[in-house]
């Protein structure tokens, strides 16, 4: 039997990609990823995820690892339905994975607030029988959604530090991080346009250049009341 994990990582932020991962192992590799102690990535070390990573790819039957950049996030935000947004892309990635990889069940972590939804949306893209399990925290409780978690967040982790080589330290990427927030301001203040690694869709960046927009015609009002 063939069985599968699925997760992604980076769906939250404004600044790099959404990357989901999937990986494949048989049963007896199922046990070696237990043996090895994936978990959760979001509770390892970059350099425990690093060494794991490194180690899931020996045990790993296949995997596939898809990108999706901003500018793919902001069109689908900016013209799918409300129910068919940011779900229904990782659900037609997710898919894809599980095309690719073909497993006899696949176990996914449910970006959709109803895991049955996004089981079914899944499903729909794929032609040929296949169990799917779809769970919210999956990558706690499978191991094999644990492992592609790792591989997920490593994956984008080195996106993110490629992007910090070229641009400089922007911080986390979240809008939370008020390094990330004040990176993007001296941007927008320095090219009075959005960087092509941001998603633009995202309701902060529009309110800063809404912001910046409004300032700049403050400052104009007022240049014309001096003349």
């Amino acid at each position: 039997m063939l069985i599968c994990g699925i997760d992604d990582a980076g769906r939250g932020p404004i600044i790099g990609p959404l990357v989901i991962a999937g990986i494949v192992v048989d049963e007896h590799g199922l046990s070696n990823l237990i043996n090895i102690g994936v978990k959760d990535s979001k509770i390892l070390s970059p350099r425990r995820r690093e060494h794991l990573a490194a180690e899931i790819l020996k045990i790993a039957e296949n995997y596939r690892i898809i990108k999706v950049p901003p500018s793919e996030i902001d069109h689908v935000v900016k013209t799918g339905k409300k129910l068919n947004r940011l779900n229904r892309l990782e659900a037609r990635v997710m898919a894809n994975i599980i095309r690719e990889l073909r497993p006899d069940i696949a176990y996914v972590d449910a970006s959709d607030i109803l895991p049955e939804r996004f089981r079914q949306h899944i499903a729909e893209e794929i032609p040929f029988k296949v169990e799917i399990v779809s769970e919210h925290k999956a990558d706690r409780k499978y191991p094999v959604v644990s492992a592609a978690s790792i591989i997920a967040k490593v994956e984008r982790d080195r996106e993110i530090a490629e992007l910090k080589k070229k641009y400089g330290d922007f911080g986390s990427g979240y809008v939370a991080d008020p390094k990330t927030m004040r990176f993007l301001r001296r941007w927008i203040e320095n090219h009075d346009s959005y960087p092509d690694f941001v998603r633009k869709s995202w309701k902060t960046i529009k309110a800063l250049m809404k912001n910046k927009d409004s300032g700049r015609q403050r400052s104009l009002s007022m240049g014309g009341c001096k003349g």
